[in-house]
């Protein structure tokens, strides 16, 4: 499944009804989640007849199209379903009680209540709203895949308009170079993320750089009054200055995480908590903009298209311990070299920490890694590096035992994970 995105253009008129559908759709969803609080033991099926009974009863209601309708009802049962998962793994803190909505920016439609035209540049919905067609901007091609293959269609409104996204199904494959090429990462506010060879990416910091043109935006919010159409255009301004730094920490992050697997064979990184990170009132807008768990998202992603291994592993003292001699060396945050008096190790506090890193996704999948390597890290040569992929080898494809010139050493020509993994967190 894949979401190809185009902007709409149209008239202002247009605009209205579609944000007369909006409302629409807000409506319904709050509607579901009230008719579930009032009553006990509601499920998915009473919703979805919630819903035929809401269009009798308001006239402007039955305006919205049937299948977004139920498409509002069944992202009210996501919350639903969402709070009793999280109660019965009895989850520390909140468990995410459904709340209403206030601020709808979508609305969905399932195979009805639109209409592409025949050059599959312009679409037109169909409901009682009646808003017309409009013309589709983008660099993507629709004419690639059938009508049949497009399973939902998205309204989104932005602060620089509104943007219809689809959902294809479609099957996206990706062919991987297997080099045997593994590595740990350190997200760190420094330096975006510092991997186990040393290699270091620079934090791009996009909300710091933005932050004095967003306070002068900002007051010019304030000055205006309240209610007033200047104060109106203020915030809309505002609003597209914000949306462009999460599309640049976006880019930023899909880019990055791309490169990385397409570079690797192998990704072991922290398992941060960055919900509990954040409480640091004075670290919590720096580790807010470096967006890692965004990007740990994209990477995930893109293992699972090139079919690689993924592993998160505990960050507890990676950054304290020697990455020479296992000693541990206590340091502040503000120490950013680590020294070991007892091996002699001097390394980049991050790089020591993205060497750990790489150490305990080893050990999480039961390999070892080789002890003369050269910089670039690779699969384990020694003979008690094979016993662990007996197992391994029966669960995946691609891993063959080889000797040539008397050394047996371990070749990946391609690693598929299964779902019946339980030490290691893979993506693939």
């Amino acid at each position: 499944m894949i979401v190809l995105e185009t902007k709409l253009k149209g008239t202002e008129e247009q605009y209205e009804q579609l944000d007369e559908a909006i409302r629409t759709a807000q409506f319904v969803r709050n509607s579901c989640i009230r008719y579930w609080m009032d009553n006990s033991c509601i499920g998915k099926g009473e919703l979805s007849k919630l819903c035929a009974q809401l269009a009798k009863e308001f006239e402007w209601a039955n305006k919205l199209n049937s299948m977004a309708r139920q498409a509002s009802a069944e992202r009210a049962w996501q919350s639903i379903a969402r709070f009793y998962s999280n109660c019965k793994k009895k989850k520390l803190g909140k468990k995410g009680y459904p709340r209403f909505k206030k601020n709808t920016r979508s609305v969905e439609y399932k195979t009805s209540g639109w209409k592409l035209s025949d050059d599959r540049k312009s679409i037109t919905f169909t409901d009682g709203f009646e808003a017309g067609s409009f013309s589709m901007w983008g660099t993507r091609d629709l004419n690639f895949y059938q009508i049949a293959q497009i399973k939902r269609v998205r309204i989104v409104r932005r602060a620089d308009g509104y943007y219809t996204q689809f959902c294809v199904d479609v099957e996206r494959n990706v062919q991987h170079e297997y080099t045997g090429k593994i590595v740990g990462i350190d997200l760190g506010l420094e330096y975006f993320y510092t991997d186990s060879d040393g290699q270091m990416v620079a934090n791009p910091r996009r909300l710091r750089k933005s932050e004095k043109r967003l306070k002068r935006l900002q007051r010019r919010v304030s000055r205006r009054r309240k209610g007033g159409k200047n104060r109106k255009k203020a915030i809309k301004k505002m609003a597209r200055q914000h949306l462009k730094v999460s599309r640049q920490r976006k880019d930023h992050a899909v880019k990055t995480a791309g490169a990385l697997v397409a570079s690797h064979d192998l990704i072991a990184y922290e398992n941060l908590q960055v919900r509990n990170m954040v409480r640091n009132h004075k670290l919590a807008k720096s580790i807010s903009d470096a967006s890692w768990s965004m990007f740990i998202e994209w990477v995930e992603y893109f293992a699972k298209l090139h079919k690689i291994v993924t592993v998160a592993v505990p960050p507890q003292y990676t950054s304290q311990d020697c990455s020479g001699c296992r000693e541990r060396v206590q340091k502040t945050l503000s120490q950013r070299t680590h020294q070991c008096l007892k091996c002699g190790t001097i390394l980049h506090r991050d790089h020591n920490a993205a060497k750990n890193v790489l150490v305990k996704g080893l050990e999480v999948l039961g390999v070892k890694q080789a002890e003369n390597h050269a910089s670039r890290s690779t699969w384990a040569e020694p003979k008690t590096a094979l016993a662990p992929y007996s197992r391994v080898q029966k669960e995946r494809r691609g891993i063959f035992q080889d000797s040539t010139g008397g050394t047996r050493k371990l070749i990946r020509l391609g690693m598929r994970t299964t779902s019946g993994q339980s030490k290691a967190t893979s993506a693939g």
